[in-house]
């Protein structure tokens, strides 16, 4: 298989297979609590994406150049948190400078970016799936962040709709939310085996 198919499978599969979000069911706290409108999921998913894409490549180049050949594995963690943690400042300046309202609305959800367990999974999963180029982090990060959008985005979409639908008194507000993400996450099971 040349590196191209290599690399447009590992993409499609993380964004649709190996979904953070609906196979590993990490991110779930912006994913719930941020997607209960379009346009706030959309530039959620944004942020994510670039903060999981800078710290994906990011860890993996520290991760291969710096931790593994000094023997300093040990401090894997605190290198990825650090890392997060900055990118994440980038997001937060750049979203208060140039779309308060977005910033405003996104209340403490955009500072929790650093504990999005999506994100430091993913520099943790570099790690296990023995990525071995700075190519595959690349794509693999990226498709993690577009795998995410789509899955916030699919839930606020769903969730304004259901807006206007005749839902049962018992189940307004969290019960129909937590359903419709465990009917999302059969769905998307559907994909597993088609990319191995």
């Amino acid at each position: 298989m040349d590196t191209l198919t290599t690399l447009v499978l590992g993409f499609l599969s993380i964004v649709f297979v190996n979904n953070l979000v609906f196979s590993k069911f990490l991110g779930i706290c912006p994913y719930l609590g941020v997607s209960g409108r379009i346009d706030m999921a959309f530039g959620m998913g944004l942020a994510v994406t670039f903060v999981i894409t800078l710290s994906g490549t990011l860890t993996w180049l520290i991760d291969h150049a710096l931790l593994i050949p000094n023997n300093l594995d040990i401090l894997r963690y605190v290198c990825f948190i650090l890392v997060i943690a900055g990118a994440v400042q980038l997001v937060e300046m750049y979203v208060r400078k140039f779309f308060p309202t977005l910033y405003e609305s996104f209340g403490i959800f955009l500072a929790l970016i650093t504990t999005n367990c999506a994100i430091l999974g993913l520099c943790l999963f570099l790690n296990l799936w023995k990525v071995d180029n700075i190519v595959e982090a690349v794509v693999l990060s990226f498709g993690a962040g577009i795998g995410f959008t789509m899955a916030i985005c699919i839930m606020a979409g769903i969730r304004e709709n259901l807006q206007l639908a005749n839902v049962p008194e018992a189940l307004k507000g969290a019960p129909i939310t937590l359903i419709t993400a465990g009917l999302l996450s059969m769905a998307f099971m559907g994909f597993e085996g088609m990319i191995k």
